[in-house]
């Protein structure tokens, strides 16, 4: 996975743990695209301390991650949701309902995975 996506997904997951001067910071850096020199200039700390901020960040929502497995869950029902959703079409346009059964049994996996 691209790191930008995954940065953006553990975000997404796990970012409101982290504290709000955390956020901010990496939010900046990660979603605002400016330089560790232009936040620091913009929160008043140095440009080693925004560095260091935002790989503090990276580990502590990798470590999230690496406990709960969440981003990991999300992706593979994702993944099961566009299968189902690629063989129903198959099955509309072919008629061919032969494909239902790989349906259920990947809703049954997908529920599983809840």
């Amino acid at each position: 996975m691209e790191r930008i996506v995954e940065r953006g997904f553990l975000y997404d997951f796990y970012g409101e743990l982290l504290t709000e001067h955390q956020r901010r910071i990496y939010e900046d850096a990660v979603f605002g695209d400016l330089s560790p020199s232009e936040i620091a200039e913009e929160q008043g700390i140095s440009r080693q301390g925004v560095h260091d901020l935002i790989r503090r960040c990276d580990r502590i929502l990798g470590d999230y991650e690496a406990k709960l497995h969440l981003v990991a869950k999300f992706l593979a029902i994702r993944d099961m949701a566009q299968e189902a959703e690629r063989l129903a079409g198959e099955c509309l346009r072919t008629g061919d309902m032969a494909r239902v059964e790989e349906i259920r049994r990947i809703a049954g996996r997908i529920t599983g995975a809840l």
